[in-house]
């Protein structure tokens, strides 16, 4: 194995414990609202399923192909893992307590319009999409790149309805929200 394999697996299984330890935070947080949690059957075990997907792919595919360390992609892969981290620690720190991995009713007075949500509607949504582009390509895993952006468009595309669907019955996002752009200022 080689240390860039072995710093390949760190991050990718660094990656899945984030996602264990921010599923947990949201399920403390669903137990103090179980009534505003938005049912998603299908939905939710789909986008399980891409995150679990996004960890063990991407280093199955490696090791299985002999695939070569790629320096350049890697270092791409570097600078948007950094963008995606900086840009998901400064909407977690905007969010707050209102976060949830789940589509959870807002109350009324929690709708936030600072931070990155002064020029998008989904900024997390943003910096997961650079992550799940960016991961996989640090070590040239470029199918399991494909199949997680591909899987991801189509859990986003649901994800995004359901959510604006419930966010649209609060004024104050409607109003706040109305001439933001979901992932791109002023583009889409």
């Amino acid at each position: 194995m080689s240390t860039a394999f072995l710093v390949f697996a760190a991050l990718l299984l660094g990656t899945g414990a984030m996602r264990l330890g921010e599923l947990a935070v949201s399920v403390r947080r669903m137990r103090h609202r179980p009534d505003a949690v938005v049912s998603e059957p299908a939905l939710f075990p789909l986008m399980a399923a891409l995150h679990t997907g996004l960890v063990f792919a991407p280093m199955a595919e490696v090791w299985f192909l002999d695939l070569p360390f790629p320096p350049m992609a890697a270092a791409a892969s570097v600078l948007l893992l950094v963008a995606a981290t900086v840009l998901r620690v400064w909407t977690l720190t905007t969010i707050g307590i209102a976060w949830n991995v789940r589509v959870v009713a807002p109350k009324s007075d929690t709708v936030v319009t600072s931070g990155p949500y002064a020029w998008i509607r989904h900024p997390n949504y943003v910096a997961v999409i650079l992550e799940i582009i960016a991961l996989p390509l640090f070590h040239g895993a470029w199918l399991s790149l494909v199949g997680l952006t591909a899987l991801n468009a189509l859990v986003l595309f649901f994800r995004i309805r359901t959510e604006e669907a419930v966010l649209l019955q609060v004024p104050a996002w409607r109003d706040a929200m109305a001439d933001r752009s979901r992932f791109i200022p002023g583009v889409f």
